[in-house]
């Protein structure tokens, strides 16, 4: 069988499978050394996905079977969107931070016409379609609190590596086999040792309040949308959501938040913390966690 067609059907790897890998991938050219690599390095499988300016595919290193998600975009597109400078950084940033819940960049490469980065696989997609594709589009409270923390986790390591994400939301999160998230897509972060930006960027409904004021903020933007991400894991949809931009952004300034009733205190206390004027006062992501609830979910 075609492992493109097999592929992530059980998710079942055996250790001398691994064995067998980690030895080729050591004995690979690349390995410890400069490499320029290219298309022909890669055997191209099928389409996991569509993106802006291209598409993800799943793909196999030639001389280890090692697999990847190849995202591949236009430069025509690129320097139509007037993106050029924005992919760079991603790839910079992206390529440095090397943690269990954020999705690796092994390497980049570019043709004539195309750029290719190489990443690692998270075989379940994005994890905004489990959201939606769950019992009333949303997901229980043990289940939601494991995917807090670990994005937590994942926050806590960029900020602590002068990264701030400033787009997180369920399309932005990856899955893995074995359920675990893989923080993604850093077309809008920030390398900042100052930890001061004013660039109003992001999502409409997950934008904090400093951000539609013009103001300046630091990583705490992050704990904000975590926040949010939070309410829209347990509720199904973001919490200031409205049928118009300035109503939108009237409810984030007020913090007008309506919890309903299937929500636990816990729950609830712990999304109060995330949305908190000034940014000052929000909870930090180590104390995320290290939240009651989270820890009474995940037992």
């Amino acid at each position: 069988m075609d492992v493109f067609e097999t592929i992530s059907d059980n998710g079942d790897v055996t250790h001398s499978e691994v064995l067998h890998t980690t030895i080729k991938m050591m004995q690979h050219p690349a390995y410890e050394n400069p490499y320029e690599w290219s298309t022909a390095d890669f055997e191209v499988g099928r389409p996991l996905g569509r993106g802006k300016f291209g598409r993800v595919y799943l793909s196999r290193e030639r001389e280890t079977g090692f697999m990847v998600a190849m995202k591949v975009m236009f430069k025509s597109q690129l320097t139509k969107w007037n993106v050029e400078k924005q992919l760079l950084r991603e790839i910079e940033i992206q390529s440095r931070l090397k943690h269990k819940h954020i999705l690796r960049l092994y390497t980049w490469f570019h043709d004539d016409r195309r750029i290719y980065l190489a990443l690692e696989l998270a075989a379940q997609g994005e994890l905004y379609k489990h959201l939606k594709a769950s019992p009333k589009g949303r997901f229980d409270e043990r289940r939601s609190a494991r995917y807090i923390s670990q994005v937590a986790d994942a926050l806590n390591y960029c900020h602590a590596n002068h990264v701030i994400h400033r787009d997180l939301k369920p399309e932005n999160i990856l899955l893995t086999d074995d359920d675990n998230i893989k923080l993604a897509d850093f077309g809008w972060s920030a390398h900042t040792k100052s930890n001061k930006r004013k660039t109003m960027c992001g999502t409409l409904d997950y934008l904090p309040p400093e951000m539609v004021d013009g103001k300046h903020y630091d990583d705490s933007v992050d704990q904000w949308c975590l926040g949010i991400l939070c309410y829209e894991f347990l509720v199904g949809n973001p919490p200031f959501e409205s049928q118009n931009t300035q109503n939108t952004y009237e409810k984030i300034r007020r913090i007008d938040i309506v919890y309903p009733r299937h929500l636990s205190k816990g729950a609830i206390d712990l999304i109060s913390k995330l949305l908190r004027i000034p940014s000052s006062s929000r909870i930090t992501l180590r104390n995320v966690m290290n939240h009651p609830w989270v820890l009474q979910m995940q037992k």
